[in-house]
This record gives structure tokens, sequence and C-alpha cells, in this order.
């Protein structure tokens, strides 16, 4: 995967804007917990209520409260507040937002910033909850024991009726009173601030509706307005889902495509010798199959790797900055995840490198089949082909099924731990909550963030699912584009002489199969002429077919040299080389499409009379016009719905066509009767009078009246010369010959 890297150099924008929407994604999604904690804290059981600090509150209210305060506390907080009455400038507009108002002087809070809210609500809460309690008390006296030991070891329940306790606590020594405020003070440590605002939000609400406010409109509002908020988080996200969407399908598409056109491009310049390293089965699963997962793992990881780590990590954060006693849980489950992750990653890995090996053996096996079947059907082979098939597809399906019950163990325990860990949450949190050391909001906010933190993970398990096979079709891939083929062209290639004849030179030529222990070819020398037939005979596995492969260099001589007009065909480029080449394979290759586009493959500027000039020559005007559509009769891929000697007229036309000085006939003519054959090759020797022809044949009667026959036995030259001087000179073209022909015919 690493090494397929510099295809996402294109898509680095679109990448970096992915990551970014992630980021935004995230965070939103991790700011609903929050929002959802407050609903619950602030919203239900605190009737809307956000803190202790009063938005107003009754003049004789805060005269109580600050008698619990410490001088400087005092101070400021009266500063952040404005004492308010009937002959107030604002007084009828404060009216009808506090009634009470009518009746009594109101401290209506100042705008001040969050820092000094922060700063006075513990402060106003303790306050608040000192007031109240003593309030409570002096309601019902049964209460006082609640109160024990707070001032001093006053008993509260034996105060005489109508007793202004506020009044009486103003009239004590500043020490005495201190020495009160601290006791209580000492008192509420316990709670901590959190806790101490959350009990103080009751009277603060027993506040507002003494003050004639709509309590219940109040806490209506505010979590509707949370909700609010919530709902626009949750819309942006999914904005922000469709987009990352979006790109990484368009990232993923892209690399797929680049991928997959370099990997052909790399392939049209491999040589024989590469084409014998990579089997043709294996080329088409590695273009196909293996960037197909590049494709699937690109676009997973756009959506999910960048995506799992960020709400992973961000939940961590909120987890560990909220100081919850729940922490430990977390932790826990995410080392049980990581080794989960872990076993599963280990078993998995090395059976995915098998897996892509065996789909290539699968391919083969039904390549093979489909491109054979008439064979297969001719000797009755069908068991025998069954069963191969069968051996390849139970071996994939084992290794499948193994891979596929490791995957499936992880999802049940993923979710066995899910689960689990938010069982544990409720009940450990729940004595949290009897206890008072955390909120049920908060409780519900840490279940989501653990259920967060989860998700990244079994995103991450889904990437672990991918990714070993992705890796695997990634190194498949990178070993296809990272080999260099054997035949390049040379750093400052030369030209063929402007007046070029097509004169072709062996020069000693020696050749050796990649791998091979002995030499194919040995020490061949011979000149083949412009204007001349030179044909190659000999019998089956002597070099014929190889020796003509070494012209276009589609193999690179391995000892001598192939000159062309003087000039070694490895100081050309392989362009130029090919240029002044008509070359008809030993096995006729036509494509899907028409005649037509068959012929234009050699020439797509070629006129109509050029084409069909080319198809008379090759002997194919009767087959072309026996079809109603003529040159636009279709022809099926591989030149199935046309005959073998079909095949190779059109292939010769296809040569023609190009009217190149050097002609390379491989075999060509093997399907075609006598009566084509010769007819053919009278036609060719008249049109292409001036180029030099090269043919590789079988039939002793299609060599017969070349200028110049070589004969191989063992990758040797053995005989060279006409037909009546090998028939005296060469042994072993006198067994050919008297094996094909009567004396009589070869005289």
């Amino acid at each position: 995967m690493v090494k397929l890297a510099k295809y996402t150099k294109p898509y680095l924008l679109m990448i970096l804007l992915a990551i970014v929407l992630l980021f935004v994604q995230a965070n939103l999604d991790l700011a609903l917990p929050d929002y959802l904690s407050r609903i619950v804290n602030t919203g239900i059981q605190q009737g809307g209520v956000e803190s202790a600090v009063p938005v107003a509150i009754r003049q004789s209210e805060m005269n109580r409260l600050v008698v619990f305060l410490s001088t400087a506390d005092k101070e400021s907080i009266l500063a952040d507040y404005t004492l308010v009455d009937k002959s107030s400038p604002d007084a009828a507009k404060l009216s009808a937002e506090y009634p009470a108002l009518e009746k009594e002087a109101l401290y209506v809070l100042n705008k001040i910033d969050q820092a000094e809210m922060d700063r006075i609500n513990p402060i106003m809460g303790k306050a608040i909850l000192t007031v109240s309690g003593i309030e409570q008390v002096l309601a019902d006296p049964s209460k006082a024991a609640k109160m024990g030991g707070a001032f001093g070891g006053m008993d509260l329940s034996k105060l005489p009726a109508g007793t202004d306790l506020f009044a009486m606590l103003g009239k004590l020594p500043s020490e005495k009173l201190v020495q009160i405020t601290d006791a209580i003070n000492k008192k509420f440590e316990a709670l901590g601030d959190k806790m101490i605002i959350q009990a103080a939000v009751s009277p603060v609400r027993a506040e507002y509706t003494a003050l004639g406010m709509n309590t219940g409109q109040l806490q209506n509002n505010y979590v509707m307005n949370i909700g609010a908020w919530m709902l626009a988080l949750t819309l942006l996200s999914v904005v922000c889902t469709i987009i990352v969407g979006y790109l990484s399908g368009k990232i993923a598409a892209g690399m797929a495509r680049d991928i997959r056109r370099e990997v052909f491009k790399k392939v049209e310049s491999f040589s024989g010798s590469e084409f014998d390293k990579f089997s043709t089965a294996s080329l088409i699963t590695r273009s196909t199959n293996d960037v197909t997962q590049i494709q699937m793992v690109v676009f997973m990881m756009v959506r999910m790797v960048f995506y799992a780590p960020l709400l992973g990590i961000g939940g961590l954060i909120k987890v560990i900055s909220k100081d919850s006693p729940l922490s430990w849980l977390i932790g826990v489950a995410v080392v049980v995840l990581i080794g989960l992750i872990m076993i599963v990653f280990s078993l998995s890995l090395p059976k995915f490198r098998i897996t892509q090996k065996l789909v290539d053996r699968i391919n083969l096996v039904a390549r093979e089949n489909l491109s054979g079947m008439m064979v297969v059907r001719a000797f009755n082979m069908q068991e025998f082909e069954e069963s191969r098939f069968d051996k390849a597809n139970l071996d994939l399906t084992e290794v499948s099924l193994f891979i596929n019950r490791v995957m499936v163990v992880m999802m049940p325990m993923m979710m066995l731990i899910m689960n689990g860990l938010s069982v544990a949450i409720i009940w450990y949190g729940a004595h949290q909550v009897a206890e008072a050391n955390m909120q049920v909001g908060d409780m519900m906010a840490f279940l989501q963030y653990a259920m967060q933190i989860v998700m990244s993970f079994l995103m991450l398990s889904m990437m672990f699912i991918i990714l070993p096979r992705a890796s695997v079709s990634g190194d498949r891939i990178a070993e296809v584009l990272e080999t260099e083929p054997k035949i390049h062209d040379p750093e400052q290639p030369v030209k063929f002489p402007a007046a070029f004849n097509g004169t072709v030179e062996f020069r000693n030529v020696s050749f050796r199969y990649p791998g091979a222990e002995e030499d194919a070819l040995h020490e061949i020398s011979f000149t083949a002429r412009p204007g001349q037939t030179t044909a190659f005979i000999g019998s089956t596995g002597s070099g014929k077919s190889t020796v003509v492969n070494l012209i276009p260099r589609f193999y690179d001589v391995t000892g001598g040299a192939i000159l062309m007009d003087g000039v070694d065909i490895r100081a050309v480029t392989q362009h130029d080389l090919r240029d002044k080449i008509g070359y008809v394979p030993q096995k006729s290759a036509l494509f899907s499409g028409s005649i037509e586009s068959n012929l234009l493959y050699a020439d797509e500027n070629a006129s109509p009379e050029m084409l069909r000039s080319a198809i008379e020559i090759s002997q194919a005007a009767e087959f072309v016009a026996s079809k109603p559509e003529g040159l636009a009769a279709e022809i099926s891929q591989g030149g199935a719905n046309v005959s073998g000697g079909q095949k190779q007229r059109l292939s010769i036309a296809r040569a023609l066509v190009k009217k190149p000085p050097v002609y390379i006939l491989d075999d060509s003519f093997s399907a075609l009767d006598f009566k084509t054959d010769a007819a053919l090759r009278r036609a060719f020797k008249d049109k292409a009078a001036n180029s030099t022809l090269m043919v590789v044949t079988q039939r002793v009667s299609t060599v017969k009246n070349a200028e110049q026959i070589i004969v191989l036995e063992d990758g040797r030259v053995v005989g060279k010369g006409t037909h009546h001087e090998l028939m005296e000179t060469c042994e072993t073209y006198q067994e050919i010959a008297l094996s094909q022909l009567s004396k009589e015919e070869l005289s």
C-alpha cells in the first residue's frame, strides 16, 4: 500500500478537504453528548435554571445571602448586580418580567463575562443553600437536626416564634460570623462545586417563582433552545458526511483509474521475458480484482481511518476532561479492543496473501477451460476439468471460510464489549449518582462518549478486515509497476537511414530464454534482402519462431547482433523499429469490432482503396464480400466468429495495410488450403515486390520458390540456399521435403 502512496498526489487537496470536514464532523458529533447532558441536568432536573447565580433576586433575599459572604465576596457580588425599584427608569419593562418588583426592590444581574460567572457561581451556591436550609428549619423545626452544630451548637428548634435569625446573625461579631461561615463551608467541601451549583438551583427556581416569573416557560425555552442547537449540529454533521462520502468516492475511483492505467501501460511495455514471469491470468487479476481492493480500502480510509481516530481520541479527551469516576471502565474496554484487533490481524494477514494467489489460480483454470472448451469436449475431459476447477475453487473457499470465521468472531466480540461497557457504566454510574458524585446527565453523556470511542474502534476493526487483503493487492500491483522491462530504448537512440530499403542481417546471433540453462539459438547468421523471400523451415522446436521474434525485439539477443540497413536494432527506439515491420503472428489475433477496425489497426489513416487492395492480396475478398455488412461485419472477441483460415487472411491483410518495408509471416499460411496459399503468395510477391519478406512455415510448397531458405535444427543453421541447392546439400531439408512431396513434385 505504501508503494502506491504516490498515486494520492493529484488528490491531496481533496484529501485535505475531507480531513478538515471529518475534523468538523467529529467535533460536531462529540458536542452532542454535552448538549444531551445539559438537557437532562439543566433542562429537566434543574427546570432550565443554568446556574446558582440568579438573574434577579429580591432585596430581602439578597440581604440574607450576604450575611454568609466574606466582605470581599459581598462587595464583588453586589457590584455584579444593580438594585432597581419602582422608580427606576426601566421599571416598567422589568415589572413585566419580574412582577414582584411592584412590591419590593430587586437586584438584577448585570452583563458579566463567563470568567466572572464561573467565579461567583459556587460562592452564590453555598450562600443560597445555607439560607435555604435555615429557612426550611424555621418553617419546620423538625429539620433542625440537620443543621446541628452549624451555628456553634445553637438549637434552632428552641428559637422563639417570630425570631428573625438572619437579623440576629447580622448583629453577631464579625469573628463569630466568620467561624460560622467557615463551619458551613467545610460541610460543602465534600460536595464539590458542580454538586453545590446543582443543589442551589432548586432554591434559585423558588426565588424565580417568588419573583412571579414563568418557570415552566423558562424550562421549555431552555430545552427547545438546546434541542435546536442539537438539531443544527446534527444537520451540519450530515452535510459533512455527504460531502466526505462524495470526496472519498471521487478519490478512490480516481486512484483506481490511475493505477489501472499505469498497470496497463506497464504491461504494454513488457517483453516476452516479463510475460514469462507474470501469467496472463495473474495480470488480469492484478489489474481488476487487486485494483478494486485498493479502491475499496482508499474509500474506507478517507471515510473512516481519518474519522475514527478523531472520534476516539476526541472522546477520550472529553472523558478525561470531565474527571469522571467512570473513566477506568473505558480504559479497560480500549485495552481489550486493541488486543482483539491485534489477534485478528495476526491471524488473517497470512491468509490474505494466500487468497490472492488462489484467485489467480482459479482465474487461470477458468481461462484455460473457456478458451479450450472445444478441445475439452473433443476428448471428453469435462469431468477432469470440473475436478480441476473444483480443486482450485475448494482451496479458495477453504481459505476464505477461515478468514470469514476469524472476522465473524470479531463483530460479536465487539458488540459484547460495547454492551458490557454500557451495562457497567449504567450500574457503576447509578451508584455514583446515588452518592451525589455525578449527575444523571453526566452519566448519560459519559455513556455516549463511551459508545463513540467503541464505535471508533469498530470502524478501525472494519479497516483491519479489508486492509490486509488490500495490502497484499497493493504489493502485487507494485510488483508489476516496479518490474523494469529488460528491453528498453537507448538513452541516445539513432535513426534509420532516410533511404530505408529493409535489409535484415543476423550476425552470429545467439539467444537464451530467461532462466534457461542453454541457448535456444546458436551462432545464427544470414541476410534477408529487399525483393526477396527468406523462408525458415525446420522441425518443431528448431527455433524458427524464436528467430523472427528477435527482429521486432520481443526478446533481445544474448549474443551477436541483428542489423537493419546496417543499424543495430538495439540502437533505435522500439517504436521506430516496429514501424518498419509488418508482423503476422503464428497465432492470429483479431480484436472485437469490425473487419474495417481490425484492418485500420495497422494504419488508422488508410484509405478504402488501401483496405480493398490488402483484402484482395490476402485472398479475403470473397469472404468479406459474402458478409452483408462487408467491411462493417462484426468480429467477436478473439475472432471467434470466423474460421482459422479467415483469421489468418485478415491478419495478413492487416499487415499489408501498413505497407512496411519488412514483412514477417510466422507460420501464417498453416490454416490455408494449398490453392489459397499459392494465390496469396503470388499476389503478395507482385504487390510487395520491393519489401523484405520473411516467412516461417512447415510447408515445403510454401518455400519452394523462395530466394533464400534457412533450415534450422536444434537452434542451429544446418542449411542455407534455394530449394534446388538444399535438395542437393542439406540432408535435413531433404527429409522434410520428401516427407511432404514426391520426387516428381520436388523436381
